[in-house]
Formats: C-alpha cells, structure tokens, sequence
C-alpha cells in the first residue's frame, strides 16, 4: 500500500494555477478554504442565485459562474452530487474545457460508470477526503488533517499524480496520509459500504432489533434505546480503538453474548447476499438503476423517504430525543 504524507507533496505545484472548486456544500466550502489558507489562488464555482454564493463571498473567496469558472481555471474540483453532475458537466464544463486542464472528484462513481468521459488531452484524478466537510475544515485549523485517497484515471500531462497530491496537501489530507487507490476500487467499496454496512446493512439490523422488541410486547421508548440510541456508544467506542477498544469496554455479558449470538446472526447468508450486493454494483447494475431513477425524478427515493419518516421508530426516537437536552437540534 502506498501513502503519501507532506514531505511527498509539492505546494509549488499549483504556483501560479488557479483552482476552480465547484460547489460549496460540506466538502466545497472545507476543500475551498483550506486551498485558500494553504496559498492557493481559488475561485468556488456555482449556479447564478445559489443561496450559497454570499457565504462564499463572506468567507472571502472569489465566486463565479460554473462556466466562467472552468475557462478560468487550470484544475477543476467536482463537488457536485453524483446526479447532478452529467447533466453540469455536458452543458457547464466540457465546453470550456481546454487541453492541459484537471478534472478532479471526490467520487469516482461518474467516472468510473461512465456517465462522464473526459476528453483525453486532460487530466483526471479524484482526492477523496474520508471524512465529512466540517471535519477536513476544523481538523486543517488545527493543524491536522484528514486521511485522504488518491486516484489517476488519465495523467495526459504527465503531471497528474503530483497535481492531485499538491491538492491533497492544499486541503489538509498528506498532514494525515494520502492513500493511493484507483476510481474502481474507490468507486465499488464505497458503494457498497454504504449499502451492506454503513447505512443500508445498519439500519435495517436497527429497525429489525426494534420491531422485534416492540412485536414480543416491549415498550417502543425501551426498544428504541437498547438497538437505537446506545449504538453511537458502540461507535464511538470502535471509532476511537478499533473492534478491540469496544470489547474491552462492554461487560463481559455483552462481549460473551456479542461474540457467540452475532455469527449466528451475520452468518454465510448474510454474507452470500453481501456478495450479490457486491456483484451488483460491480456489474453496473445498481449504477444503471440509480441512473435511471434519477432521470424519472426520483419517485422510489421520494416514497422511501416517506415512508421511513412515518414508521414508529423515527416517531419514538423524535420523542425521546426531546427528553436529551444535550443532543443538537438538527433538521
């Protein structure tokens, strides 16, 4: 495995090149400042009456049009959503696309199914920050950084890899460590860790925990703490030391209970049916199916949504995170 760290990358790089980030949401306004503050001259690139070319403006950077700020860029940072991005790209980018110029993304998913296909005389590479905007900002202020992911799809000029690692410099990422990786492999394991894991796999093991609780008789509000509420503990606990770190912290109930009844659970079919989750996305599948749900408006994401929003859990949850003072007030 290949990691980059600061004494790899060359700010000097980008001396002298002008820096496009399009889009200003979570990871847009992280990576913009902190290309800002790392000495690189940056232009955030958004939609005419996008409510957030004034916070931009505020934060002191320089704001144009997406178009306008592709011509006058030499790399351009993608920070789009995936849907969003083929139809921004065919009619906002690629025509003011010149040779010599970078594409840069933080996904590979456009790339790698080709719902975008660069012309050959540019450059392509995504740094891939594996963290949220707020953490890649604040951990930059402090001095620090988060681990990133490097990957070259085309290096036309030969120049590809170290522009993509002065980039990832510029936002923070080689303080950490800069992992190299290829659009595939970054593309098809974050696909589905958020399908079989993170967010599909999670909460559906969540959901099923609750309904049979509160199906064998079980009050809601217990249910709801006991297979909702304590994860984050559980989390916490691995996101701080590993696997390891959580066992040692839980009773010895809960780690003897845990390491015999979970294979139980998590067992080969569960893991045939993680491989076919797998296959799918690595066949194209599931890109075909999101691509075109995307061009009908959405309408399964829509009665989804509703549908989650509507179910005793998150009725339950709503109620019992009024009680806790200490959680956040967010939308």
């Amino acid at each position: 495995m290949q990691i980059w760290y600061d004494s790899d990358a060359d700010l000097g790089v980008l001396a002298g090149k002008k820096v496009a980030v399009l889009g200003y949401g979570s990871q847009g306004h992280a990576h913009a400042l902190n290309l800002k503050e790392s000495g690189v001259d940056v232009v955030v690139g958004l939609r005419e009456g996008s409510s957030s070319w004034p916070k931009a403006q505020e934060a002191g950077l320089n704001v144009m049009t997406v178009p306008d700020a592709v011509a006058a860029a030499d790399v351009i940072m993608i920070l789009l959503p995936d849907q969003t991005q083929p139809d921004v790209y065919a009619t906002q980018i690629e025509p003011n696309l010149k040779p010599g110029k970078a594409l840069a993304f933080a996904h590979g998913f456009n790339i790698h199914f080709g719902q975008i296909v660069p012309p050959q005389d540019v450059d392509v590479f995504m740094v891939a920050p594996k963290g949220p905007g707020h953490l890649v900002r604040r951990l930059y202020t402090e001095g620090r950084g988060v681990p990133c992911l490097l990957a070259i799809h085309q290096d036309a000029t030969g120049n590809a890899k170290a522009v993509g690692l002065a980039y990832a410099k510029g936002i923070g990422g080689t303080r950490a460590g800069v992992i190299e990786t290829t659009f595939k492999e970054e593309t098809e394991t974050d696909l589905f860790g958020e399908q079989a894991v993170l967010c599909g796999g999670v909460s559906e093991l969540m959901r099923a925990g609750f309904e049979t609780l509160v199906n064998a008789g079980y009050q809601p509000e217990i249910a709801y703490f006991e297979c909702i509420h304590e994860m984050k503990l559980i989390v916490d606990l691995i996101y701080e030391g590993g696997m390891s770190r959580m066992w040692y912290s839980v009773s010895d109930t809960a780690e003897y209970g845990g390491m015999t009844r979970g294979p139980k659970l998590i067992d080969d079919s569960v893991r045939q049916k993680m491989g076919q989750l797998l296959e799918d996305i690595r066949n194209g599948s599931f890109a075909k199916e999101w691509v075109a749900e995307n061009k009908a408006g959405q309408p399964k994401l829509q009665k989804l949504r509703q549908e989650w929003k509507s179910t005793l859990l998150e009725k339950v949850g709503a109620k019992l995170r009024g009680m806790m003072s200490w959680i956040g007030k967010k939308s």
